[in-house]
């Protein structure tokens, strides 16, 4: 026995077997016969669409989603033509009023030569579009009232209240790589030149990019900030280049970032994540200084900096394919790399510092303890800053006293730790990782670290046995006399 439609022939049992496989899947599936009734109805798509099955198949698509016609209708194109339509976004209602946001990707159904149907792959973006345009929609009232504040950018809050783009103050550390990102950014920032910031995640682009802005003329425009891969190419799209009424299947008339940024600086994170199409669509507002936004034949002139940045060396990301070459060009008229943290440890208590007195609150918190700090200066961080100000962050929740103690670690960080700890040999009546009156965090930690190291290299007469009573790797050792400037035995 089998199941005949339209000139094919299928087993029964196989064809409950494939439409069982059909309902367990997450996107939505809908396909349609030569005339547009619905035959199959996945979970999914009954999830999706607010509707039961038994309201969708046996009836005709525009009767159940009276808000499509002959035109609009990604199913009834596909069968009207017989070709593929790529992944498209599509904003409809069903007859019940709902109203639906989807990025569906529809073939054809082919027999013998003839389109016999068309079955649509559909995953729902409702409330990922309701929250862009949200943002879009804030991005806007906060431009119209000359306001500083970012939409989804962490930040820190002024003594006001509402939350302040970082500035070139916060960006910390002594070592002679950030004294050059600093003098770099400062040198930038007097500039109206594209900025391409580079880094492992964690090392701070944003806060970097923050600070050209705030440090440059276009700093009371807004910063406008997108994270290229976060979104559907369909959604990012608009979202960035706005839509126009019309342009597709329930459009409306609105802005995009690109708009909304104009008179300040838009800052597209992630830029190699951003599919080509639209780095090429992105080549021309730069080169242009103009928009076009989706589905209308009108361009806007906009007046935008922009700033990118990557998780890898831009030149890497070219040879990958997923960054233009053009587009890096433009962008990378000026390139900051960010370092990683270990590749700029002497930082680390001066970050601790830095942590300390912004989430302590009251100075509760003053300092970490030496066998924590030494632990701090021995790990390699592979979250960087951001992994480093969290791992501070949960400690304070359990400090009990003026110091973070090992036992105040959250289980995530204990396992520092386990890498090395200068003070190992810490007496019970040694001094606590405190600066003196007077005197700042990181000058205390830098005099009982190199106190420590004296100690360990007279008592092992070398390196190699001085490391070893520390517990630390050799080159972990001369790293650091180095940053202290202890001469070798």
């Amino acid at each position: 026995m089998g199941y005949r439609y339209q000139g094919w022939c299928c087993p029964l049992d196989l064809l409950r077997s494939l439409l069982a496989v059909v309902d367990i899947l997450n996107q939505g599936i809908h396909v349609v016969d030569e005339d547009g009734v619905t035959v199959v109805y996945n979970r999914a798509a009954s999830l999706l669409d607010g509707l039961f099955g038994a309201e969708v198949v046996g009836r005709r698509l525009l009767e159940v989603f009276p808000s499509l016609d002959e035109d609009s209708s990604t199913l009834l194109k596909v069968l009207k033509t017989g070709l593929l339509e790529p992944e498209k976004q599509q904003t409809f209602s069903n007859y019940k009023g709902k109203r639906i946001t989807t990025v569906n990707l529809t073939h054809p159904i082919a027999v013998d030569g003839r389109v016999v149907g068309a079955c649509e792959i559909s995953t729902d973006i409702t409330r990922m579009k309701e929250m862009a345009e949200r943002i879009v929609d804030l991005q806007r009232e906060l431009k119209d009232k000359a306001s500083r504040v970012p939409i989804s950018v962490p930040g820190r809050r002024s003594d006001a209240g509402p939350r302040r783009l970082f500035t070139l103050d916060d960006i910390v550390g002594e070592s002679l790589v950030m004294k050059e990102v600093r003098s770099r950014a400062l040198r930038v920032a007097a500039r109206d030149a594209s900025v391409l910031a580079w880094g492992e995640t964690g090392t701070g682009k944003e806060l970097l990019v923050q600070a050209i802005h705030s440090a440059s003329s276009r700093s009371r425009g807004p910063f406008v900030p997108q994270n290229s891969a976060a979104l559907p190419e369909s959604l990012l799209e608009g979202l960035v280049f706005g839509t126009a009424r019309g342009g597709f299947t329930g459009s409306l008339d609105r802005p995009g970032l690109l708009e909304i940024a104009s008179g300040g600086t838009l800052y597209l994170d992630e830029i190699d994540s951003m599919p080509l199409g639209l780095q090429a669509k992105l080549l021309r507002v730069i080169q242009d200084k103009r928009v076009r936004r989706l589905g209308d034949p009108h361009e806007r002139a906009v007046d935008v900096r922009f700033v990118a940045s990557t998780s890898v060396r831009p030149s890497e990301a070219v040879k990958r394919g997923s960054l233009r070459p053009d587009l890096y060009y433009r962008l990378s008229v000026v390139e900051i790399g960010l370092p990683p943290l270990r590749e700029r440890r002497e930082d680390i208590p001066l970050l601790c510092e830095h942590f300390l007195a912004r989430r302590s609150g009251n100075g509760e918190v003053r300092a970490v303890s030496s066998q924590v700090m030494a632990a701090f200066l021995a790990y390699g961080w592979p979250g960087n800053v951001r992994e480093l100000e969290h791992a501070i962050e949960g400690s304070l929740t359990f400090a009990r006293g003026p110091v973070v103690e090992v036992d105040d670690l959250s289980q995530a960080v204990k396992g520092i730790l386990a890498t090395a700890s200068l003070f190992r040999r810490e007496r019970a009546d040694a001094p606590r990782y405190l600066p003196r009156a007077g005197r700042r965090l990181r000058d205390s930690l830098r005099e009982q670290e190199r106190d420590a190291i004296d100690e360990a290299l007279r008592d092992g007469g070398s390196i190699s046995e001085a490391s070893r009573i520390l517990g630390i790797p050799r080159q972990t050792l001369q790293y650091r006399m180095k940053v202290l400037g202890i001469v070798r035995p």
